[in-house]
């Protein structure tokens, strides 16, 4: 294509993005394709800001904390399990748990992201009884916990419908669900990087399921590894579609694939500009999608203040602990005054909010 035509047909989607007309997968491929990241910065930016014309953006505190490091999925491109066996497995103890949360509550946090392996002899009770202890213990406190493959390995496990399973730990405290386990929602993909983990379809299912209940959670993304174009394209049209079906899920998080320490290490790491142009194209193509949240986990916090301009509305949480990412060498960390810095770099007021966006 002529390169004056490209440019062309880029500045008429983005004009009918901004006057509200929703991109089709091929649309998207082609921004995807284009070179005109100042353009789509732009017109990422004016959407964000016709969603968000108020004059701060938000971010959370909370902490991720990880159950258990023993895993039988096997994941190609992960550095932080270990195999059912293997001596550096181990369970989080209640008392290391409850100190993590206290923490956690006095550093003004509401909430926990927990997450783990999966864990082949850890019965559905086991789970229920965690969630159950820690509201009991801590009843203003939000668990968000178990991603979409925890919760069909939950069910496997237990010989119970996914349905099922998601009564009984919302029953026990399960509060609300992260998207993690996404990756890529493309079953290609999905074979190659994660064979023995939840597809794609039940990626979906799992969140259908949780959003008819009533619940809510957010979507993720990790790109940058062994997907196409139109396999990250097929991603967002399925989060898409499920969202105007369901309306359950309160973010989109996207994030580049850190490749060190994994069996994918000699696989290239994407830059600085393949993560502005994903994150800004999502906010783009994702129109049904109130909140999407800068990755400065991986990308540093100088490109977490620069998202706040390709797109992005949240600056995501302070993290108190992370894992799964350190694992794979990039250890980035920040405090509340730094994360405030930020946001007020890129022009606005630092707002902090809890899972569901509310404000404090």
């Amino acid at each position: 294509m002529a390169e004056g035509m490209e440019c062309f047909m880029i500045t008429t989607l983005l004009s009918r993005a901004i006057q509200g007309e929703r991109l089709n997968a091929q649309e998207a491929i082609l921004l995807f394709e284009s070179n005109s990241l100042a353009q789509i910065a732009e017109t990422a930016d004016a959407l964000c800001r016709l969603k968000h014309p108020e004059p701060y953006r938000t971010y959370n505190i909370d902490r991720n904390i990880n159950y258990t490091n023993i895993c039988t999925s096997g994941c190609r491109f992960c550095a932080f399990s270990v195999q059912p066996g293997d001596a550096r497995g181990w369970v989080i103890e209640r008392s290391t748990l409850y100190q993590k949360i206290d923490e956690t509550l006095a550093m003004g946090g509401n909430q926990i992201l927990m997450q783990g392996g999966l864990h082949p002899e850890l019965p559905l009770e086991w789970y229920e009884s965690l969630l159950h202890d820690i509201h009991q213990k801590y009843p203003t406190l939000n668990i968000h916990g178990f991603g979409p493959p925890e919760i069909v390995h939950f069910a496997k496990l237990s010989g119970l419908p996914i349905e099922n399973v998601l009564r009984r730990l919302r029953a026990a405290g399960l509060g609300s669900l992260p998207g993690g386990g996404a990756e890529i929602l493309s079953n290609r993909v999905r074979n190659l990087t994660s064979p023995h983990k939840a597809t794609a379809d039940e990626w979906i299912e799992v969140c259908r399921v949780w959003h008819r209940l009533g619940g809510r959670g957010s979507a993720t993304m990790m790109c940058g590894h062994l997907e196409t174009v139109a396999e990250r394209v097929e991603h967002l049209a399925r989060i898409r579609s499920l969202q105007d079906e369901m309306g359950g899920f309160t973010a989109f998080i996207p994030w580049i694939f850190q490749p060190k320490n994994t069996p994918l290490a000699t696989h290239p790491k994407s830059g600085t500009w393949d993560y502005l142009r994903t994150l800004a194209i999502s906010r783009i193509f994702l129109d049904n999608f109130d909140n999407i949240q800068v990755s400065w986990v991986t990308q540093g916090l100088d490109i977490g203040a620069l998202a706040l301009r390709f797109g992005a509305n949240d600056f995501g949480s302070l993290m108190i602990e992370e894992n799964v990412v350190a694992a794979a060498g990039t250890r980035f960390r920040t405090t509340v005054q730094e994360i405030e810095c930020r946001i007020v770099s890129a022009g606005y007021e630092p707002r902090q909010r809890n899972v569901f966006y509310q404000i404090s």
